[in-house]
């Protein structure tokens, strides 16, 4: 791997002013298929940093990792007591948040990138989601409630210390998806920071499709509904006959 990864730093000519540090990145996997068996992938990231001088001393470089999915807005709702049972009772409108959201990095995120740069490129995962003019006065607990679900999902994941970076130079990491995955373009994006400053960006988009019978279904759904609900019932009644068949041939 190692080796791969200084290959690939040497082959791309990059143009560099001087003193600058260039991010040289690549992926596992440009293309994820969701199939009916999918249980998920695992797509590895690697890169090396280009500059054309010794790195400045009194500094360590920092690597940040994130992968993230369609944003699409969300109902966050708040269940309370009331006359002895659960029920509804305050709600707020998420206007974007990211359907999967992945960080890692070489250390803790809040020091290896400060507040301000973290509002600009958006990277941590409160960051990245947006909720603007709710309304409701306790916005944060709302988020905080979703990024929890999530988390516990599988689909928002903070990986402090999951990049590993050796020699200053060469850096890599590995992204777990889960099986329930959305279709989309999945944007990577890697950061060098030093002293919590935003040094140089990469960013690349990894495709994730449905395949085979999968795409199939999906597209027969929203395609014709219609001819997507008769095969619907006629595998239900199958399937209903099939096992009273079965019942009948086994208490016989």
């Amino acid at each position: 791997m190692i080796r791969l990864i200084v290959i690939l730093a040497a082959c791309l000519g990059l143009t560099v002013k001087a003193g600058a540090e260039t991010v040289v990145a690549g992926l596992s996997h440009d293309a994820i298929s969701i199939t009916t068996n999918f249980e998920g992938s695992e797509i590895l990231i690697f890169g090396a940093v280009r500059r054309d001088r010794p790195p400045p001393e009194g500094s360590d470089l920092e690597v940040i990792v994130t992968v993230e999915a369609p944003a699409r807005p969300v109902t966050v709702r708040r269940k309370a007591r009331r006359f002895g049972i659960w029920m509804n009772t305050d709600a707020i409108e998420v206007d974007a948040a990211p359907t999967f959201y992945a960080v890692a990095a070489t250390g803790r995120l809040d020091e290896v990138m400060t507040a301000t740069e973290d509002l600009r490129h958006r990277v941590s995962i409160p960051m990245a989601i947006r909720a603007v003019g709710t309304g409701v006065g306790d916005q944060d607990t709302f988020i905080e409630a979703l990024i929890r679900i999530r988390t516990d999902e599988g689909l928002y994941q903070l990986n402090e210390g999951a990049v590993t970076l050796r020699d200053q130079t060469l850096f890599d990491t590995a992204v777990r998806l889960p099986a329930n995955l959305v279709e989309g373009d999945y944007r990577t994006r890697i950061f060098l920071t030093r002293n919590g400053e935003v040094v140089d960006a990469f960013s690349q988009d990894i495709a994730v499709r449905k395949v085979g019978l999968e795409r199939w279904i999906f597209n027969l759904a929203h395609d014709r509904p219609l001819a997507y609900g008769i095969l619907s019932l006629a595998i239900a009644i199958a399937a209903g006959w099939g096992a009273s068949a079965m019942f009948r041939y086994i208490r016989s």
